[in-house]
């Protein structure tokens, strides 16, 4: 297919309008069989669940033109697994995980010609989300609800490389042990506004958030987890309160089997943090975003691979992981879904 007249090695991350976007509406206590649409507007009530009481949750992930020409998304069940989930988890009627892989190749075979071509350090982004559509006064579930899924070409998260973030330990405290932390859900982004605009005033990249019951421990940041390279060791948090990143565990598959590495799940205090040599945030936007320093209330902590580049070991990381999503390496069985 033939693709569209873009300047695909400027593209920002922001939105850009596609040709269709993917809708199923949930009435009478069933999902419709849903269908492509031209029309990129959402008309609901005023007084819809998802503008009262927050009822919403979505999903990120990514279409590429592999090096040999195919159009591929990465991993989308365990995106179809997690928007389940969260959808579970806030009463919102979840949508089939394997209808929800189907319209992924529905709506991005629709959408073809706005997939960057390879080499353009660009990508296709796609955005699943659930929301309550019906009226809601009184505190409870929506009993309507809209399942949509829109795509949009993006560049490359940092332009010109990514360099080294610096951070700070968050001020406040990013989701309660039994809360919502676990789940994609908007209500989780949107108390991290104030944080991430007040981290930005004073000139950091991200928060860093202990958690919330001793604010001993490394949790996350607002968008993304995070690891550490101590020697052969590939670190990361253990907490049943923080997101399961895809990008995380597929990392921690390279770690292992593709780079030899020792990998750790577990608590990490903040008093260790100084032990590690390399440090980085990973999500769907970035795959990995180095860290080269933490600062904490005045504290600097720096890692030893520097603020100029990737460290070594999380650059490996880095084009491993972003070599099997490209096609230049071979994928684990079930990563790649060609559409």
């Amino acid at each position: 297919m033939e693709k569209q007249n873009i300047d695909w090695g400027n593209l920002g991350f922001g939105y850009i309008e596609t040709s269709k976007s993917y809708v199923s509406d949930f009435r009478n206590g069933e999902w419709d069989e849903g269908r492509l649409t031209s029309d990129h507007t959402v008309t609901i009530s005023e007084c819809a669940g998802v503008l009262q009481y927050a009822q919403t949750v979505f999903e990120g992930l990514k279409a590429y033109t592999t090096e040999d020409g195919r159009t591929v998304a990465f991993r989308p069940d365990l995106n179809a697994e997690r928007l389940y989930n969260s959808a579970c988890r806030l009463e919102i009627p979840p949508f089939p995980k394997d209808r929800f892989i189907e319209a992924v190749r529905e709506v991005v075979k629709a959408n073809e010609s706005y997939v960057p071509p390879y080499g353009s350090g660009a990508t296709l982004y796609i955005r699943p989300y659930i929301f309550g559509s019906s009226s809601v006064i009184g505190v409870k579930p929506a009993e309507e609800y809209q399942f949509r899924i829109l795509t949009t070409p993006v560049g490359p998260y940092f332009k010109g490389g990514a360099k080294p973030l610096t951070i700070k330990i968050a001020d406040f405290d990013r989701a309660a042990p039994r809360g919502t932390g676990h789940i994609k859900a908007g209500l989780n982004y949107a108390m991290s506004l104030h944080a991430i605009v007040q981290a930005h005033n004073e000139g950091f990249a991200e928060n860093l958030y202990p958690d919330s019951a001793t604010r001993t421990k490394v949790e996350e940041t607002g968008g993304a987890n995070v690891i550490f390279i101590k020697g052969n060791k590939f670190v990361t948090v253990s907490s049943p309160s923080i997101l399961p990143s895809i990008t995380r565990r597929s990392l921690e598959y390279v770690a292992e089997h593709y780079l030899g590495m020792e990998v750790e799940e577990r608590e990490i205090p903040l008093t260790e943090l100084p032990e590690f040599e390399e440090c980085g945030l990973c999500g769907t936007a970035a795959v990995i975003s180095p860290v080269g320093k933490i600062v904490d209330h005045g504290r600097e902590i720096c890692f030893p691979s520097g603020m100029d580049e990737m460290g070594p070991t999380t650059k490996k990381l880095y084009d491993t992981l972003t070599g099997i999503q490209m096609g230049r390496i071979e994928a684990p069985e079930g990563w790649i879904f060609e559409i």
